[in-house]
């Protein structure tokens, strides 16, 4: 939840009980980005831009959204997603960044089959996710 404060002066945000004072832009992107979600479909995995992580770990994609942490029992661990894979298409539309896969899966409907690509080890794998 975010919440602004009335107080005069110095604007005072807070972003799910985490204090942000001023316009620190950076910190507040970060807190809105964690934020917990309304409700809608969730993947159930940590993703980073697979562009920043292709530095440290050589031979992955430059583009789409790398995998960090799946949660077990989630939409994203049913479809057999892993750490280190890097989700490319979901629904047919392209992932270049994380926040592409962020915003398509708050889009799509909840309960049904979305075709999801990724690369795993240097192949490109088709399946099936449920939101």
């Amino acid at each position: 939840m975010v919440q602004v404060s009335g107080q005069q002066g110095v604007p005072v945000i807070t972003v799910d009980g985490q204090v942000v004072v001023g316009f620190n832009q950076p910190r507040l992107r970060q807190l809105l980005q964690s934020a917990k979600p309304g409700p809608g479909p969730k993947l159930g995995a940590a993703v980073a831009d697979a562009g920043s992580q292709a530095r440290k770990r050589p031979g992955i994609p430059t583009s789409g959204a790398y995998v960090g942490k799946v949660r077990p029992g989630t939409p994203a661990a049913r479809a057999g997603l892993r750490s280190g894979d890097v989700i490319t298409a979901l629904g047919g539309q392209p992932i270049i960044l994380a926040e592409d896969l962020h915003r398509l899966v708050s889009q799509m409907p909840s309960g049904r089959d979305v075709s999801l690509t990724y690369v795993r080890g240097g192949h490109e794998h088709d399946t099936l996710i449920r939101l």
